[in-house]
């Protein structure tokens, strides 16, 4: 079988079937990370770059763990440790890396559309780890993946997402991939953090939290962007968590077996009460587990892997 993906940019371009497809391989990739040896030589000889000029700890620790999974030769770059910082430009950056010969540049930028602007200007594959507040592709597939070991199909499954909406990444990359696999998804959060085109995208909109989580399957709770937001956006964060916060009292609302989401890091106390996102409804370790074998599913795609080999 053809290589079936060249980059992976975001979730709006992948179709249904593209979708279950990683997910299907992040399945066995799983697998393979519940061994005592958790490695195979899948792609061995394979190179890959991860370029962090934006902070992070589960995406850059678990690409790095996926590529090395999978035998690949993995170098990391932080944006403090780059030219960059010494204002080099983003496009001479990646330039210098591909002349270099690697196979994949996985790239969190600060700026929307960055991951794409790169991939139509170097040879090697190019995947987005998160691009200004427009997607992070692969937080939305570990996230589905979560979703569908406690429910299965997620088809006609409600989905809840709470909080700030407006800067949130993950919350377009969720709402593409939730309603391509038939999800009812809901959005809540002040209108001050909600985009006023939400909605074009397939979700219901809320402007309080409680008729939003009510009957869900799933509830995602999103960080209080502090530092994307401009100031005056929310009165203070004690107003914020006590009106759209996610605590024991109103997630009663829910299904009595919806599970609690949290892409991280979370804001104790702010958008979700400690207990709750350490009680036996939350999911959000799961989450992390299963981030390294989504990402290690998505290297072996871009990095030339088949379907016929995973």
């Amino acid at each position: 079988m053809s290589r079936p993906f060249r980059h992976l940019l975001d979730i709006e371009s992948l179709t249904r079937g593209e979708i279950l497809t990683i997910l299907g391989l992040a399945q066995k990739m799983w697998e393979v990370s519940e061994r005592s040896v958790k490695k195979v030589p899948t792609l061995r000889g394979k190179t890959i770059v991860g370029l962090f000029l934006e902070a992070s700890t589960r995406t850059r620790s678990s690409f790095e763990l996926a590529g090395k999974r999978l035998s690949a030769d993995v170098i990391n770059i932080s944006g403090s440790g780059s030219s960059t910082s010494k204002g080099e430009t983003l496009l001479d950056t990646v330039k210098n890396l591909d002349a270099m010969s690697p196979d994949v540049i996985v790239l969190r930028h600060s700026s929307s559309g960055a991951p794409h602007f790169i991939a139509s200007r170097v040879r090697c594959a190019v995947v987005n780890a998160g691009d200004g507040t427009h997607e992070h592709p692969t937080q939305a597939l570990l996230d589905c993946a979560t979703m569908m070991k406690h429910k299965g199909s997620l088809e006609g499954k409600t989905v809840a997402i709470v909080g700030d909406v407006a800067h949130s990444r993950v919350a377009r990359s969720n709402i593409h991939a939730l309603t391509k696999l038939g999800a009812n998804v809901r959005v809540a959060g002040p209108r001050t953090l909600m985009p006023v085109d939400i909605g074009a995208m397939g979700a219901t909109v809320f402007e309080r939290v409680e008729p939003a989580i009510t009957d869900a399957d799933v509830v995602m709770v999103l960080r209080l962007q502090s530092e994307r937001q401009e100031a005056g956006l929310i009165p203070n964060t004690r107003e914020y968590s006590r009106y759209f916060g996610v605590n024991s009292r109103n997630i009663e609302l829910a299904k009595p077996d919806a599970i609690v989401m949290h892409p991280g890091p979370i804001n104790r106390g702010v958008e979700l009460e400690p207990e709750l996102a350490d009680g036996s409804r939350s999911v959000i370790l799961e989450q992390v587990t299963y981030g390294v074998a989504v990402r290690m599913a998505v290297l072996y795609l871009v990095a030339g892997g088949t379907l016929d080999e995973g």
